[in-house]
C-alpha cells in the first residue's frame, strides 16, 4: 500500500521554464522521480498534405534516454512501436488545445526526452509540453510572427490505477507494475476528455470502477492545470 502520500494525491510537481536556451519553448517537468525535458521549435512550413489548407500542425517526438532507467535503454529502441504510440498521443493531446487555423502554415515540433523514468512519463510529457508550447507561441507573438497565441485551452494528463483494489492517482513505477487496472487520462482545462487509455491487466473491471478512476483523474488534472497556470505566471 502507498505510504508516502494519500491515494488521491499527486507526486510533487515542479515545472521549470526556460530550461534550455536554444529553442523558444523549453520546460523541465518533474513528477516525483520522473523527469522529462520538453522543447518546442518551429518549421516555417507544414507537411505536404496540409499545404493547401492554411492551417498549422503540431507533431511530437518522445524518447527515453539511455540513462533514464536502471537498465540502460538502447538507442535503437527509441523508434519502436511503443515510442510511436506515445508520440502520437502527445501530438493529439496538444492539438486539442490549439486553434490550428490561427497558427498559420507552420509546424510546431515538440520533443519530449525522458531523463529519468519512474512511471507516468507520457503523462508528464503532455503536461510539460503544453507549458513549453505556450512559451514558444508567446515568443513568436513577441517577435511579431503571430498576432496572438493560438492556444485555446490548457491540456494536462495523469495516470490512475487500481492497486490491490484501491484507486490511486499518479502511479509511480512500482505501483504501475503492480496495478490490476491502469489508465492514462488526458483532459483540457475546461474539463473535457481528450483521450482515455485504460487496461485491465488481469480480471475485467466494472464500469463503476472506471468512473471512479476518471473522477480521480479529473481531480488530479485540475491540480496540474493550476500548476501550469502558476508556472506561466512566474
Amino acid at each position: 500500500m502507498r505510504t508516502d502520500r494519500a491515494p488521491d494525491e499527486l507526486r510533487p510537481v515542479v515545472v521549470e521554464r526556460g530550461y534550455t536556451e536554444m529553442t523558444p519553448g523549453s520546460v523541465l517537468i518533474r513528477m516525483g522521480r520522473t523527469r522529462v525535458l520538453c522543447t518546442v521549435s518551429f518549421d516555417e512550413d507544414v507537411p505536404p498534405w496540409m499545404r493547401d489548407g492554411g492551417e498549422g500542425w503540431i507533431t511530437a517526438e518522445y524518447a527515453m534516454l539511455p540513462g533514464s532507467s536502471p537498465e540502460r535503454v538502447h538507442r535503437s529502441s527509441i523508434s519502436g512501436g511503443r515510442t510511436k504510440e506515445i508520440q502520437r498521443l502527445i501530438g493529439r493531446s496538444l492539438r486539442a488545445a490549439v486553434d490550428l487555423a490561427a497558427m498559420g502554415p507552420i509546424t510546431a515540433r515538440v520533443d519530449c526526452d525522458v531523463l529519468q523514468a519512474d512511471g507516468g512519463t507520457r503523462t508528464a510529457s503532455i503536461t510539460g509540453a503544453w507549458v513549453a508550447l505556450a512559451d514558444a507561441f508567446a515568443a513568436r507573438v513577441e517577435a511579431g510572427k503571430l498576432e496572438a497565441s493560438p492556444i485555446v485551452d490548457h491540456v494536462a494528463a495523469v495516470s490512475v490505477g487500481l492497486v490491490d483494489g484501491v484507486a490511486l492517482l499518479d502511479l509511480d513505477y512500482v505501483e504501475d507494475a503492480a496495478a490490476d487496472v491502469d489508465a492514462n487520462v488526458v483532459m483540457t482545462g475546461s474539463g473535457e476528455f481528450v483521450e482515455v487509455q485504460a487496461t485491465a491487466e488481469g480480471r475485467p473491471f466494472p464500469k463503476a470502477r472506471l468512473d471512479e478512476l476518471l473522477d480521480l483523474a479529473a481531480e488530479g488534472i485540475g491540480e496540474l492545470v493550476e500548476v501550469q497556470r502558476r508556472a506561466l505566471a512566474e
